[in-house]
């Protein structure tokens, strides 16, 4: 089966490569129409998902994830019509030359081809993705997790058959409906067909990914994100952003997971933030100095300081200068996205050159680590490898580059 659609891709994948943008804009507003006219469907389908999830179990944090409503579908429609009214990145000519010998050298933007994504509980990335993929001109295959099926189904459906209304293959959008272990094993190793695969989830999905796919990979990253709340900072500010990069949504990737304070300042911030955070019922695991400093904490361990919770649950640690602090994120952090609050320039400035991480942070929250908040519109996932691309995948890193020689008779 996977075979077929891997066939199917490749097909359609030729066709989009020749479509305009004309085209391309069509299908994707006429997609953003199919998903708010599909809402009453999507919504029953994400019904049936989430009471499935709450059946089995899962966390208020990965209902969130996998919860939607009226406005996220909106949101998604919206998302969708922000790609189509973004500029083509296919055919941009990248550099150019004219060679002594007279050859013309130009590089352009091409698409990738067939591009494969695995996700995990969050619906809104088979509407996301499609639309990247689709402006790009790429084919995409789809596989998201066995808890949103009947809701990555409803979205496909709807969106493959405005693309097929619009005149584009059917094809350019599919979706795996085999969620099993071994369908998402067969899709890392279909070189054949796939150019590059790019996974959307926790930790041991990404690690699966990587160890085990013999396709190119794009590393997209669990997010161990810190603040670091300098000698030097204001604490009014720490708080406010502290609190937003927690509990403003506590299940994605970009939300803080970690907080390191200055022990110069641990006695009036501790206090301060761990209160704000425990007005959000955020679970408080500290170390012995935050657990004296705030009785409400709980006792953190190693693996705590090194752990994605993706919940209301926060590490925090105090440490004796800013040195400590980039060494533990170093050891600890997945290279996402780090903050610094501090009044300091040189403490600014020191941390931007020594945090090594897609996207490090003076004064601000990490939640804007994200395409729109970036100014890139929708993205794919946030790129924590340093090849092809790192930080938000927009339009632009779903492209690749090829040479355009134009000549005379030249030979060599």
């Amino acid at each position: 089966m996977l075979e077929i659609l891997g066939k199917q891709a490749k097909a359609a994948s030729a066709v989009l490569a020749q479509a305009t943008r004309a085209q391309k804009d069509s299908a994707l507003l006429s997609i953003a129409d199919a998903l708010e006219n599909s809402t009453a469907a999507i919504l029953a389908a994400n019904a049936e998902d989430l009471q499935n999830g709450k059946n089995n179990g899962m966390s208020d944090a990965l209902l969130d994830r996998l919860r939607l409503t009226e406005a996220r579908i909106a949101g998604m429609a919206q998302g969708v019509r922000e790609v189509a009214a973004a500029a083509d990145p296919v055919g941009k000519v990248l550099w150019g030359e004219t060679r002594p010998n007279g050859l013309q050298i130009r590089k352009i933007s091409v698409p990738l081809g067939v591009i494969a994504v695995i996700f995990e509980a969050r619906p809104n990335v088979t509407a996301d993705a499609a639309a990247l993929c689709l402006k790009a001109g790429n084919a995409v295959i789809l596989r998201g997790g066995k808890e949103a099926i009947r809701s990555n189904t409803a979205i496909a459906d709807c969106m493959r058959e405005a693309a097929s209304s619009a005149g584009l293959p059917a094809d350019c959008i599919q979706l795996v409906q085999d969620t099993t272990r071994e369908s998402a094993n067969a899709l890392m190793k279909m070189n054949d067909y796939i150019d590059v695969l790019i996974p959307r989830g926790g930790a041991g999905l990404i690690r699966a990914v990587v160890q085990n796919a013999t396709v190119p990979v794009i590393e997209t990253g669990t997010g161990n994100c810190h603040v670091y709340v300098d000698a030097a900072a204001d604490l009014d500010m720490a708080a406010n952003i502290v609190y937003n990069a927690k509990v403003s949504r506590p299940s994605v990737c970009n939300a803080c997971e970690s907080l390191l304070i200055h022990r110069s300042v641990a006695d009036a911030a501790i206090p301060l933030l761990c209160g704000r955070l425990r007005e959000a019922n955020v679970e408080i695991r500290g170390d012995e100095t935050v657990c004296r400093l705030f009785p409400d904490a709980v006792p953190a361990t190693d693996e705590d300081y090194a752990t994605e919770f993706l919940d209301y649950i926060i590490s925090v640690k105090v440490v004796d200068s800013l040195d400590e602090a980039v060494r533990h994120i170093a050891a600890n952090g997945t290279g996402h996205s780090e903050c610094i609050v501090t009044e300091s320039y040189a403490a600014a400035q020191a941390f931007l050159t020594r945090v090594d991480a897609a996207a490090v942070y003076v004064n601000a929250s990490t939640r804007f680590t994200d395409g729109g908040e970036f100014g890139f519109g929708a993205e794919i996932g946030i790129s924590t490898q340093k090849l092809h691309a790192r930080g938000p995948l927009g339009l632009a890193n779903l492209t690749a580059e090829k040479y355009i020689i134009l000549g005379s008779g030249q030979v060599r």
